[in-house]
């Protein structure tokens, strides 16, 4: 059975159950009630003939007949009626499956892993218009209704932004090859937006009971990476060789996989910071000789990482916060930012200024008790914060042994080029 729903701006739409016994929906805009019910009862018999197979009634065949452009498209991305036939002259545009294989497969520039994310929008715009829709007939007001789609699928506002952003692009290809002439995702929101609700700051008792959690050295190097290094897991961590580590000179060189598409951002050096000695010189000593990545597990990037990171932190006696890896990068990225100019932080980090303030800085309950102190008291605290985030871990007098990283530069630079 189909029924008449409206929302609270009295936008109707008809609601069905399809052959998998899945709850479909036409939005047919703003509509009187005996319309609704007339374009309801048509719809119901397409559905019943859909999952019978009998013929449907000619009153109903009349009808589709006489619909306009619109409706019918909607129908037949539904699966409910076939296609229409283009008029002799009118031009022909390409089936929306095939030009978005088309699309994928030329993207020759972009990573399997983004590759699969288009994938992902394939699937959400074939099973909502359907594999042979034309994309000439995809228009603005179904593109909006494709987002509303989305979140009725109860998808996150990050998320649907993101696939509504892969939908502009599919659709800017194709005006770029004037299959279309406008693309109709391009009004439809797709900035991505920093939810703070899923901020967490990852203190150092915590990050502390979760290293001492790990059950092996490369763990607590991947999560030390993360917390104190702010790399990105697991392109960042799965590209750094012992090549990379200049001990000397206390820095790392950091290749980007992410970002390494734009110019000048396929790596970044940050310091050495003194959390990162002991955990790189503990997988040093484990390393075999001819060793060239830093990490040697999880190699296959589609290893799931953060379902183990959760195992640990449960380990630990903590209750996982939300995105456990990006949550250690943005904490990292609080931290620094107390001690260091914002645009050096950033460019440790790896990201810009504006995404920084939209997706990782936080506010702290720690600045709230520092705001409300004396001046000279809060002075004092901040003096004392400052030369423990440069200074923590410095080694202590006499600690130049002859097992100390630095002294083993040649030795891992011999590995990572053996």
């Amino acid at each position: 059975m189909a029924s008449v729903a409206r929302d609270k701006k009295g936008l109707c739409r008809i609601q069905y159950f399809n052959a998998d016994g899945e709850r479909k929906t036409i939005r047919i805009g703003r509509v009187s009630q005996r319309s609704a019910e007339t374009v309801c009862g048509h719809i119901e018999k397409l559905v019943e003939a859909s999952i019978t197979g009998r013929t449907v009634e000619n009153a109903t065949t009349e009808w589709v007949a006489g619909l306009g452009e619109v409706l019918a498209a909607k129908l037949v991305r539904r699966g409910l009626i076939a296609p229409r036939k283009p008029s002799a002259g009118e031009p022909v545009t390409p089936a929306l499956g095939a030009f978005i294989d088309e699309f994928i497969a030329s993207r020759i520039d972009v990573k399997p892993g983004t590759r699969e994310i288009y994938q992902q929008i394939r699937r959400n715009l074939v099973e909502y218009f359907g594999e042979g829709m034309p994309i000439g007939d995809i228009t603005d007001g179904d593109a909006e209704e494709f987002r509303l789609d989305l979140i009725g699928q109860k998808l996150s506002e990050a998320t649907v932004r993101r696939r509504c952003g892969l939908a502009k692009q599919v659709f800017r290809r194709a005006v770029k090859k004037r299959v279309v002439g406008r693309n109709p995702f391009e009004d439809l929101v797709s900035t991505a937006k920093g939810n703070p609700d899923r901020f967490y700051f990852v203190s150092r008792g915590e990050i502390e009971a979760v290293l001492k959690s790990c059950t092996d050295a490369q763990w607590r190097l991947m999560i030390a990476l993360s917390r104190f290094g702010g790399l990105r897991c697991p392109s960042e961590h799965l590209s750094l060789t012992w090549a990379d580590v200049d001990w000397e000179r206390n820095r790392i060189r950091v290749p980007s996989p992410k970002t390494e598409h734009h110019e000048g951002k396929g790596e970044r050096i940050i310091p050495l910071f003194p959390e990162l000695v002991e955990p790189l010189q503990k997988v040093f000593e484990e390393a075999e000789p001819g060793t060239l990545h830093v990490i040697t597990r999880y190699r296959d990037t589609r290893a799931n990482l953060r379902t183990q990171l959760l195992r640990i932190i449960r380990k630990a006696g903590l209750k996982p916060w939300p995105k456990p890896w990006q949550n250690m990068r943005s904490t990292r990225q609080t931290e620094l930012s107390e001690s260091f100019p914002i645009h050096v932080v950033c460019a440790w980090i790896g990201n810009t200024l504006e995404v920084a303030g939209e997706h990782y800085l936080q506010t702290t309950a720690e600045h709230f008790e520092r705001a409300v102190k004396p001046p000279q008291e809060a002075a004092q605290n901040a003096a004392q914060k400052s030369s423990e985030a440069a200074g923590n871990g410095e080694k202590k007098k006499g600690e130049n042994r002859d097992d100390d990283p630095k002294n083993a530069l040649s030795g891992a630079n011999a590995m990572s080029h053996a």
